[in-house]
């Protein structure tokens, strides 16, 4: 089964990979001469994703020439970027949620697995890494039958988000409507869209779907982004 949509969420400042990204926007750095975003768009190409939105704000004109690149993707242009959190660009594009399955993606990762968009699970999930102890990142907590009931900040022994979920066609649909009912809230300007997933989990059924440790990284700084380059550049 092919997946229909992707939304891939670039129009972050990108302030914590300062001062690389002071002329370039975090998912169009390099590791080994590809951007972050084309190693997802890549995956999602061999997936034989139909329709990819790139939502960008922060230098937006950059991810223009994507758009020649690549056969059936948009760039769609998120106006709130500067003041809205990231519950901001999945409201820009609420309209492809409400069209059939999508997948929405962090667009600044390094997806070293490229097959792991391919084979879609039946039901609506996050991707999630399993980490042991305590985790101060966003986690998953899952009841008896592996259904997702709190998505969050903190947890123990838990999975960890990596900044790709799915959903079928009737959640997709859900989450764009509870997404434009979410915003404009109060309060909402501070909000992840996760948060809104989070507030519908009585409507919204997400399972956790596992990853490995090195089929997908994030990068947060200059740092682990040499790390990253280094430690690929050791291998075959």
């Amino acid at each position: 089964m092919k997946m229909l949509n992707a939304i891939l969420m670039a129009a972050g400042l990108g302030k914590r990979m300062l001062p690389l990204t002071e002329s370039t926007p975090k998912p169009l750095l390099k590791v080994k001469g590809e951007s972050l975003i084309e190693t997802v768009i890549d995956g999602l190409k061999r997936a034989g994703t139909e329709r990819i939105f790139v939502v960008s704000g922060y230098l937006g004109e950059q991810f223009l020439p994507l758009e020649k690149k690549y056969e059936g993707l948009k760039v769609l242009n998120n106006p709130y970027f500067e003041k809205i959190n990231n519950i901001s660009s999945v409201y820009t594009a609420r309209e492809v949620l409400k069209t059939g399955d999508c997948l929405i993606c962090e667009a600044d990762l390094y997806l070293k697995n490229r097959e792991l968009l391919s084979n879609l699970p039946e039901e609506s999930c996050y991707y999630g890494k399993m980490i042991a102890g305590h985790s101060g990142d966003w986690v998953f907590e899952l009841d008896g039958d592996g259904w997702i009931t709190r998505v969050g900040k903190g947890g123990n022994d838990c999975y960890n988000m990596v900044g790709l979920a799915y959903f079928c066609r009737k959640d997709a649909e859900l989450l764009g409507h509870c997404i434009e009912e979410a915003f404009g809230e109060p309060g909402h300007e501070d909000w992840f869209w996760d948060d809104v997933v989070n507030r519908n989990l009585d409507r919204l059924k997400l399972k956790v779907r596992p990853v490995e440790s090195d089929d997908i990284y994030e990068v947060d700084n200059p740092g682990e982004l040499e790390a990253l380059i280094g430690r690929l550049g050791g291998e075959d």
